[in-house]
């Protein structure tokens, strides 16, 4: 058996990260069997509909390295792969059910649905339909008005089905819906869509969340009404967040597009969603692994049947390790759309640019935990720096005449300096905070203030080189006229 899988999304909205983990799960059982992953687009919820879901699902995958084998845009032997362009097919098997007997025809208006509805809740009861068109004969219900087609649930008995995960799993008839198969305006509902297109696909394994378990047995009921045999299920654990509350926007990002934009690799992404729920066994304490790895190692039964916690620090950490092992020139190629996109440099990033954006790579490679860091760390080297605030000019236990004697001696040395850079500054710089009576880190944190404008940067004279000596001595000037200032005020005290 060749095994076959599918990622059905519909484009209601963008790809959820739940979703996106559990197409992770399909990809890797895929590629480990040697089958296909089908992508499918399940777009019969028309109200919903949201114009460019497709082109962002599509471009989500690609983004993470996860191909398809079959589907909208590569075609195959068992298209369309478009549900609305499959309207006949859904119609076509609907009447055929009703030939058979296994559905009927329900021209119940939906105010009628509304008040059985009410009822039946003031009378604590499950709303469900009724079966008033279910009584009717043959015939009575005309194919040229407007009704919808029920699927004829049995009223006695259960259904079964195995789940791989989980083993057998039981339904009482009597508690399942005659669901609605092909609404009034022509239109399946999504029951009748997803198992006419899995059979009709060749599907052997469905893969999805386990909160789509309730409504499996309406699945298998259509099966056995048509005479097919079911795929394989494998309900897979739902994701959670921290707070042990289902995972949703209010812990962080759960669009893919807002984890791209956030700046995270999609290799350490696809790394981390492979791991959550599923483990690659007994005695692999490792978290870091290649595709390749990964796709050896998967297997259906390390899939935990408990739900997963998506873990935000985690993630942070295998984003930041998996920076720090690209190359220099791989990260300066991921780096420059951040810049671009914050406004800090054009787009395309201008030749005369690179060598200072070169020099910026290794200062902040060991800082980020994801791309986007890299503005905050780095945009003082592109735009002007506020001025400075007189107490952030002031090293610690020292006087503002001592302090601007500092900066004036440093404008000198870097000004002198034949060589800018930090193997030719450095040691300079602690010689002249040592001549000054200083500790270097009382001397460096008044330079990095008034150069950088934060209390924190990459490593100074790497920073400092990146600014470039003019800018670098303007602002030094632009501080030393602050404290100036501040000192014929008649205000000298020691910090």
């Amino acid at each position: 058996m060749t095994v076959r899988v599918r990622f059905a999304p519909s484009p209601t909205g963008y790809p959820h990260i739940g979703n996106i983990r559990t197409v992770v799960f399909n990809w890797l059982f895929a590629r480990q069997q040697g089958g296909k992953l089908i992508l499918r687009i399940e777009d019969t919820d028309r109200e919903r509909y949201v114009k460019d879901a497709i082109r962002v699902i599509e471009e989500s995958l690609e983004w993470l390295g996860i191909d398809w084998d079959e589907g909208p845009t590569v075609g195959g032997p068992y298209g369309p792969y478009i549900q609305s362009k499959r309207l006949h097919i859904y119609k076509e098997k609907a009447e055929a059910l009703v030939s058979m007997g296994h559905a009927y025809r329900c021209n119940c208006s939906p105010e009628r649905l509304d008040r059985v509805r009410e009822i039946q809740r003031a009378a604590g009861q499950n709303p469900m339909y009724d079966g008033l068109c279910r009584a009717k004969a043959p015939g009575e219900v005309s194919p040229d008005e407007p009704h919808v087609i029920r699927l004829k649930v049995p009223h006695e008995g259960t259904t079964t089905f195995h789940d791989e995960l989980r083993g057998d799993i039981t339904f009482e008839n009597a508690l399942i819906d005659d669901q609605v198969l092909l609404k009034s305006d022509g239109y399946p509902t999504y029951h009748l869509a997803v198992v006419v297109d899995d059979h009709m696909m060749g599907i052997t394994h469905v893969m999805r969340g386990d909160d789509w378990i309730p409504s499996t047995p309406k699945r298998i009921l259509l099966y056995q009404a048509f005479g097919w045999t079911p795929p394989i299920y494998v309900h897979v654990p739902l994701i959670l967040g921290p707070d042990g509350k289902k995972l949703g926007k209010r812990h962080g990002a759960t669009a893919v597009d807002e984890f791209r934009r956030q700046g995270y690799l999609p290799e350490a992404l696809f790394n981390f969603l492979a791991l959550v729920g599923w483990s690659p066994g007994e005695g692999e304490e490792r978290e870091l692994f290649s595709r390749e790895e990964l796709i050896e190692r998967f297997d259906i039964g390390h899939i935990n049947r408990s739900p997963a916690v998506f873990s935000y620090d985690k993630l942070n950490w295998m984003n930041a390790t998996y920076i720090r092992q690209l190359s220099h020139g791989e990260l300066l190629d991921r780096l420059i759309p951040f810049w671009a996109d914050a406004g800090l440099i054009p787009s395309p990033a201008p030749h005369e640019l690179l060598p200072t954006l070169r020099l910026l790579v290794p200062l902040v490679q060991e800082r980020l935990k994801t791309l986007r860091d890299v503005i905050d760390l780095t945009d003082f080297v592109f735009q002007k720096v506020p001025t400075p605030p007189v107490e952030a000019l002031i090293g610690k236990k020292m006087t503002a005449e001592q302090s601007l004697d500092a900066i004036r001696e440093t404008q000198k040395l870097l000004s002198s300096l034949l060589q800018f850079n930090p193997e030719a500054m450095e040691p300079e710089m602690r010689a002249l905070a040592e001549r000054l009576g200083l500790k270097a880190g009382q001397l460096f944190t008044i330079i990095r203030n008034a150069v950088t404008g934060k209390q924190v940067s990459p490593p100074l004279f790497g920073s400092i080189q990146a600014v470039g000596r003019e800018t670098t001595l303007r602002r030094l000037e632009v501080a030393e006229e602050v404290l100036a200032a501040h000192l014929e005020a008649g205000a000298g005290t020691a910090a």
